[in-house]
């Protein structure tokens, strides 16, 4: 990957920039973080012209490396009025990093107020189309009609009706494998940012496309096989396994076991009817529908964990794609509701309007309730555990790889140094195992900096008052953990 796609929405031009030498061993959430940090002003108003969206693959994503067609979408957060990052699985990211572009950088804000625009992006360039008969309707009217007009094989990212309504829980749709609207960069607003830049969606055409440069094959070659060995193992993630048999919803049950699933309005821990939604629940009934419905499903290019899903509706037909552990929880036991019929309905309905499932399940819980307005797990000292966990996954969020790959390589040493030799070997650098807690660090003391600078302190850090004497049951916790604890996860 060596160019960048510089966009201004304001004089609607897009440019190809080389890569900063600074930003040329950088992907994913690393890149999306630093070009922010060092380009948007943290006192910047989310919704404003100043602020930016970078869009960017994997530092893997595009090669052979398994699990890893996953991109990273950055900005100022109209949520939570910090930085923030959110990725998806789709077949966007592979093509993007397959044409040789590291990463899109969206700037400025359309002269004409409540104009949109489509980004039809080339190997040799970009161009813009007005985006008129596609504003208003649903994600799943318009991709097919997108598909017709620019073709079927293109990567596709765009925004729904929330994203153009500006709404701070808006999300980055992008295609699965089968072209349908339904991976999503969720968290943060970051659709309504892009709606504020009137860039309704971005297509790819990849043809021509020079594919990956891999610095030393050798290298890559020898970590890619750990890796593949340590996720095709694993009980967890291996063909057959936890992830692939049951999806993420496989953590419904085990949460809930756990006292640790959120139900109504996050009140509870537990709720009694979990095994209505849970993973094996959607297996069974997957399998008892037949038709359109599956298991296994594969959201993304090269991925052999294959934790999606496709529910169907009571006579085999598609309902939607896919039901899976944060999606449940949110419209299920947080909403004290027990039919995947409902939660699929409800999925749908946000994968069409372009709203992140968690908000809006954590939108209706509290109208429900009308009041909307390998450690000891009960020591309350887990400011190093929480800050080297953070410091992993922003590495793993930076490679392109899923971050389903954690369950093998937190387990399997040899898997842990497959991902860290893949990534060396595309990028040339001269990494070990101990550099992923140092770049992972480094990304998240970045992204503090900002949020320090936008006007965080450590009063934002804390949890709500009743967290402390509210007992949460059925194990009748309370938050305990000192303040000070607290501020030691950001003392590096």
């Amino acid at each position: 990957m060596s160019k960048i796609l510089r966009v201004n929405m304001t004089d609607r031009t897009a440019r190809f920039e080389d890569v900063p030498t600074k930003y040329k061993d950088m992907g994913g959430r690393w890149l999306t973080s630093s070009i922010i940090c060092d380009e948007v002003d943290p006192m910047c108003h989310p919704l404003g012209p100043n602020n930016k969206v970078v869009i960017a693959p994997g530092i893997v994503t595009g090669t052979a490396a398994p699990t890893s067609a996953r991109v990273s979408v950055g900005g100022k957060s109209p949520l939570t009025g910090g930085i923030k990052e959110t990725n998806a699985g789709s077949r966007f990211p592979y093509q993007l990093a397959r044409m040789g572009i590291k990463g899109i950088v969206v700037e400025g804000q359309p002269k004409e107020k409540g104009k949109f625009w489509v980004l039809k992006v080339t190997v040799g360039g970009a161009e813009f189309e007005p985006a008129d008969p596609w504003v208003g309707k649903g994600l799943y009217e318009a991709a097919p009609s997108i598909y017709k007009k620019y073709g079927e094989k293109v990567g596709l990212m765009g925004i729904g009706v929330a994203g153009e309504m500006l709404m701070a829980n808006a999300g980055v749709c992008f295609n699965d494998q089968e072209g349908r609207p339904s991976r999503y960069s969720g968290r943060g607003g970051m659709g309504a940012v892009l709606g504020s830049k009137g860039l309704k969606f971005v297509v790819l055409d990849e043809s021509g496309g020079p594919g990956v440069a891999i610095a030393n094959k050798e290298l890559f070659d020898r970590g890619r096989e750990k890796l593949v060995e340590a996720l095709r193992t694993h009980a967890i993630t291996k063909p057959g396994g936890a992830l692939n048999t049951y999806g993420t919803a496989v953590l419904i049950n085990i949460m809930n076991e756990a006292g640790g699933l959120p139900t109504r309005n996050f009140r509870e821990g537990r709720f009694e009817g979990a095994a209505k939604i849970s993973g094996e629940a959607i297996n069974e009934g997957t399998k008892v529908r037949g038709g359109a419905g599956t298991v296994g499903h594969g959201c993304s290019p090269g991925c052999i964990i294959k934790c999606s899903n496709i529910w169907p509706k009571p006579d085999g037909t598609e309902h939607v794609s896919c039901q899976e552990y944060e999606s449940v929880w949110a419209f299920g036991a947080d909403c004290g509701i027990d039919d995947l019929d409902v939660t699929g309905e409800l999925i749908r309905l946000c994968n069409d309007y372009g709203l992140d499932t968690i908000e809006a399940g954590n939108t209706i819980a509290p109208e429900i309730l009308g009041v909307s307005g390998k450690v000891d797990p009960f020591s309350v000292t887990k400011a190093e555990l929480s800050r080297n966990f953070q410091a992993a996954t922003s590495f793993i969020d930076s490679t392109g790889h899923c971050l389903f790959i954690a369950f093998a390589i937190l387990d399997i040493a040899s898997g842990f140094e497959g991902m860290v030799e893949e990534c060396a070997g595309v990028t040339g650098a001269n990494w070990s195992v101990a550099d992923v807690n140092n770049i992972g660090t480094s990304i998240i003391k970045m992204e503090r900096q900002f949020n320090e600078a936008a006007g965080f302190t450590r009063v934002h850090d804390r949890v709500p008052e009743f967290m402390k004497y509210e007992k949460l049951p059925p194990h009748n916790v309370v938050w305990d953990v000192p303040d000070e604890e607290l501020d030691r996860v950001y003392q590096f």
